[in-house]
């Protein structure tokens, strides 16, 4: 145990958590994973329906929702157009609760999800490409639930470490965004999924390792730009909205 502490110690402790994570991942260390390993993608599997109603009426307004890179300004270097928005619900431990509110029946089965650290709708708009690159956290767990996969299907994915994979509507795809991975959407109409980041299921003690990494991250600098900017666009958001009733 002095050994394992001193490493974790004198070594960043996410890259650590990369080392480490095929010894202690309780659902191994994989490009993919099933709903089996995560028996809460279900319910949302059940109940997508519910889940796309409340993002219709979101998009009905989609010219005016905010680009990932406005919220989160470093990921410039992925996407730089208008291509890519964003409806976010939380993010380490900061809840969106106006755009909560707006979609009740999608927050109340996402917000008890175990280790639910990021979730938000992610659109992509016809013709949107997103260069490959990779997460830089192996702690989280990637998983989309397909909300809006535009025909044809097949000119709409995802490839992860050279495995190809296509959204479903109504199913969920998972896997890890520390392998290189790129999307895109070669249709003529919006691809929209669910996007959620989970925490990654350890044994102990590299849970606990886990924990606290998302807790500094929850009050990193980046962590509080992205707020800000969320907070800028919800202001204007609910201004246009006050002006037009």
């Amino acid at each position: 145990m002095k050994d394992w502490v001193k490493t974790i110690v004198n070594t960043p402790p996410v890259r650590q958590l990369e080392n480490l994570v095929p010894k202690y991942s309780l659902v191994g260390d994989s490009v993919f994973f099933t709903t089996e390993q995560f028996p809460w993608s279900k319910k949302l599997e059940a109940n997508w329906h519910l889940i796309r109603e409340e993002l219709d009426q979101i998009l009905d307004r989609v010219g005016e929702l905010p680009n990932f890179q406005d919220i989160m300004p470093r990921q410039q270097r992925i996407s730089q157009d208008d291509g890519w928005k964003t409806y976010y619900f939380c993010a380490f431990n900061f809840i969106a609760q106006n755009n909560c509110d707006r979609c009740p029946q999608t927050w109340n089965l996402i917000k008890d999800i175990p280790g639910l650290k990021v979730a938000f709708f992610s659109i992509l708009a016809p013709g949107k490409e997103i260069p490959e690159h990779r997460g830089k956290h192996k702690g989280l767990i990637r998983y989309h639930l397909g909300l809006r996969v535009p025909e044809p299907s097949d000119r709409c994915g995802i490839q992860v470490n050279g495995e190809v994979a296509h959204w479903q509507e109504g199913k969920s795809l998972i896997f890890d965004d520390t392998f290189p991975h790129s999307a895109w959407n070669r249709t003529d109409g919006y691809r929209v999924v669910l996007f959620l980041d989970i925490a990654r299921p350890l044994k102990f003690p590299l849970s606990l390792i886990n924990w606290s990494v998302s807790q500094i991250l929850s009050v990193s600098s980046i962590a509080r730009e992205a707020q800000a900017n969320y907070q800028t666009w919800e202001t204007r958001f609910e201004a246009a909205n006050t002006l037009k009733k």
